[in-house]
């Protein structure tokens, strides 16, 4: 029985599919416009990385001011997309690195550390967003950081997990690329009388 793992060659898409997944969360995070949220009614506020817009409590319509207007909305935006710019050209490289017969080890540690780099740059992002939006944006009610906020922390959780990964995977060079023998174990009759 072969056992399946990221140290075994039929399994190296593992990576660069959570690769993409990560790239998918970060497309979403990008995209999606509950950065901020009110918690509860009356909605009157929802923010999303590129803008804040505001409503009256009987108003149907969203008032909604750039965040590129501040120095800080600008560095939020810029980091987390430079990350995210890193994290699709890694994939990219993922994905080269894994379809070539000969897998170039020193290369895929490479992309661990292009890795570590995309998820600095993210987590910056993310924490200057939420500490300079607080103190620069006047809120009103309850408000909460919401799902596309959230979407973004999963996306660099996920790219934590896979530099290391990647980082890692040299030490396994002979697992993967299938140049060990498989060990068998067997016990005698003499060790193992209950197998008579």
């Amino acid at each position: 029985m072969v056992v399946c793992s990221l140290a075994c060659w039929r399994c190296r898409w593992l990576l660069p599919l959570l690769l993409g997944l990560a790239i998918i969360m970060g497309i979403i995070a990008l995209a999606g416009r509950g950065w901020l949220e009110s918690e509860s009614a009356p909605y009157v506020h929802q923010a999303s990385l590129w803008e804040s817009c505001t409503r009256g409590e009987q108003d149907l319509n969203w008032n909604c001011e750039s965040l590129m207007d501040y120095g800080w909305g600008r560095a939020a935006a810029a980091t987390y997309l430079v990350g995210f710019v890193i994290l699709v050209i890694c994939f990219a490289l993922a994905v080269i690195a894994f379809s070539v017969e000969i897998l170039r080890f020193n290369f895929v540690r490479g992309i661990g550390g292009l890795l570590f780099v995309v998820a600095a740059f993210q987590i910056i992002g993310l924490v200057i967003y939420p500490v300079k939006f607080a103190e620069e944006i006047p809120l009103t009610g309850d408000n909460m950081f919401s799902w596309a906020y959230g979407f973004g922390w999963a996306s660099t959780v996920v790219v934590i997990g896979c530099a290391f990964f990647f980082c890692c995977l040299p030490n396994w060079e002979d697992e993967v690329l299938g140049n060990i023998k498989p060990t068998y174990y067997y016990s005698s009759p003499e060790r193992a009388p209950y197998l008579n």
